[in-house]
């Protein structure tokens, strides 16, 4: 028994030896990473992140370094990502650890790749060299057969992309986003055309859409946004089956949108817009889809009624094109965002089911010719944040079921047929930045309840027909950068003003009356300051001359009267139609000055003339002395 115990605990212990002899990271690899550690120490321009860690010790411990899951016996990945590192001769040094599958070396400074990093690195899986500082054209990369995965975004390269990856036949991602590169869109991608996600958004390609990636059957992404992409999108593309997500936006594409994109089952996000796309949108497009970008473009027609229907869809962007007719009635009860703004949609919006609509958060129909009530059935969206309606013609009073909508941040009903008073349940939107009803034909009083909002940052009342007072407790929104109030019925008493009014104060166009108040010398940081076409009154306070911040001050068609004073040459000042106000008039010393200067002008002229001719004359004389005393 005791001898099989012995051989038992010797068993274990030779195992256990043998194991650990295994795990140990091969001594060249240990060298070349301390190779590396002495590199990076003198380069890095910040601290250097390996401060602190013994350079004896295993580098599998290190920040960055990834060794074999099994038993830590090899380095497989390195990730030196916002190392601070701005030189490149570390990278061939990488190259001798040959296990290594993976290297990250994204968000640095290195502005070259050397050769020797190009032929003694083709052994990697996965390579991202994205945000660093290259300004260069892109390598060849052969004998990298195995690599996956190629990352060289926001990396400044250029040139054009044409054979260099055509080597890589394994490809299954390419991101070559935000550089300069120029030429047509490569399609050289490896002969097994493995790739599955295809990234090129924001460089200079040119040329037509390449109909030969309808030939990589795998890819589910494809950005070429923010190009100079030309033609028509081919409608073969409805071919490629795995298709997840297609961006087109920022490019001169033009024609129709294809049907055959909506028949793509896997496709979840479609962005086109800022291109030349015309005619009709597709029946069945967005059967699949979550996200749709249209905006910006010159689509005609209606909208589907199926368009806005499945429900799958989330968001839906049509802003800025020529559509026409109504807004479809069923809408997604999963839409969050919807946008149909700048267009040509009219009739009512009554019979629109926004009350089922619990999700949406941005709802956009401004700049149509949209008629009737606001439904308000609006208020049963609780999520809203934002509600634009501006620029319609809707008429009939605000709902006051709008103050109902508790995540509302930005509410624009400006430029409509608006009548009736302010809902004075507005308050309850204590999270309303941003109000605008401006220009509609409101009446009544400002309702109190508006200083209760406390995150309220721009207020536009003006061009309407408020009657009353300003609110005696506006100071109160103190986060108010602009007030909007001209073109009222306003009067009596101007109350202090938030000191944080900093874009605009408009008083113009009401029956404001007496001095200019001493309390608006508090808005040091105000900009802007238009009191025109009041009854003002008295002379023009020396206090706005030093308010720092002002640019323009529109005191016109008020009762002003004595001296104006003098203001900075950068404020623009209009003052007419004050009839019994003086300008201050250097105009006569100027002209005095001016003539002072012209004399002085002619009489040094006169002198100069003179001592010239003087000059000549004696000249003539001598020269004619000294000829006669030459002659004899």
């Amino acid at each position: 028994m005791i001898i099989n115990y012995v051989y038992l605990i010797s068993v274990l212990y030779l195992s256990f030896f043998f194991h650990l002899v295994r795990s140990q990271l091969h001594t060249d690899q240990i060298n070349t990473m301390r190779k590396i550690y002495d590199m990076l120490q003198n380069d890095t321009a910040t601290s250097f992140v390996w401060d602190g860690i013994n350079k004896s010790s295993n580098p599998c411990s290190w920040k960055g370094i990834s060794c074999n899951s099994n038993d830590n016996s090899s380095i497989t990945n390195i990730s030196f990502s916002l190392f601070s590192i701005s030189s490149s001769d570390f990278l061939p040094v990488i190259c001798q650890i040959n296990t290594l599958e993976s290297l990250d070396v994204s968000q640095n400074n290195l502005s070259s790749l050397p050769d020797g990093f190009i032929t003694g690195c083709g052994g990697l899986i996965g390579l991202n060299f994205s945000r660093n500082r290259l300004e260069d054209s892109l390598p060849n990369f052969t004998g990298f057969g195995n690599l996956e995965s190629l990352d060289f975004s926001h990396s400044n390269l250029n040139g054009k992309v044409d054979l260099q990856l055509d080597g890589l036949n394994s490809l299954k991602s390419l991101n070559l986003s935000f550089n300069n590169f120029s030429g047509s869109v490569p399609t050289s991608l490896g002969k097994f055309n493995l790739l599955e996600e295809l990234q090129l958004s924001a460089n200079v390609f040119q040329g037509e859409f390449p109909t030969q990636i309808v030939n990589f059957g795998n890819l589910t992404l494809i950005d070429l946004s923010l190009n100079s992409l030309s033609g028509v999108i081919p409608d073969r593309l409805g071919e490629l089956s795995k298709l997840q997500v297609l961006i087109l936006s920022a490019n001169n594409l033009s024609g129709t949108i294809p049907q055959s994109i909506g028949n793509i089952k896997t496709l979840t996000r479609f962005a086109a817009n800022q291109n030349r796309f015309v005619g009709n949108i597709p029946l069945g497009l967005t059967k699949n889809l979550r996200n749709l970008d249209l905006s910006f473009n010159s689509l005609t027609g209606i909208i589907p009624q199926d368009l806005l229907s499945p429900m799958n869809l989330q968001f839906l962007d049509l802003t800025s094109n020529k559509l026409e007719g109504p807004v479809p009635t069923n809408l997604s009860i999963n839409l969050i965002r919807l946008r149909l703004g700048d267009n040509a949609l009219n009739g009512s919006i009554t019979s629109v089911s926004f009350g089922s609509l619990q999700s949406l958060t941005y709802l956009e129909l401004d700049q149509n010719q949209l008629s009737g009530p606001i439904p308000s059935e609006l208020g049963k969206c609780q999520n809203l944040a934002l509600l634009n309606l501006a620029q319609n013609k809707l008429s009939g009073v605000i709902p006051v079921e709008l103050g109902d909508i508790s995540n509302h941040q930005v509410l624009n009903l400006q430029s409509n047929n608006l009548v009736g008073d302010i809902p004075s349940n507005i308050s309850q939107l204590n999270r309303l930045q941003k109000l605008n009803m401006s220009w509609n034909s409101l009446n009544g009083s400002i309702p109190s309840s508006i200083a209760s909002l406390k995150n309220l940052t721009n207020l536009n009342l003006q061009g309407n027909k408020l009657s009353g007072q300003i609110l005696p407790n506006i100071s109160n929104l103190n986060l108010l950068l602009e007030l909007q109030l001209g073109g009222n019925q306003l009067g009596g008493v101007i109350p202090a003003m938030p000191l944080s009014l900093q874009i605009a104060l408009n008083l113009s166009h009401n029956l404001f009356e007496g001095p200019i108040p001493i309390t608006l010398s508090r808005l040091t940081s105000l900009e802007v300051l238009d009191l025109s076409y009041n009854r003002f009154s008295g002379q023009i306070p020396d206090f706005l001359t030093k308010m720092g911040g002002l640019t323009r001050l529109v005191l016109s068609n008020n009762q002003l009267s004595g001296v104006r004073p003098e203001f900075g040459s950068f404020v623009i000042v209009e003052t007419n139609g004050n009839r019994d106000l003086i300008n201050p008039s250097p105009i006569s010393e100027n002209n005095e000055e001016k003539g002072t200067t012209f004399s002085s002008t002619i009489v040094l002229l006169f002198v100069l003339g003179g001592f010239v001719f003087g000059m000549f004359a004696t000249i003539c004389i001598w020269y004619v002395v000294f000829k006669e005393v030459a002659q004899k």
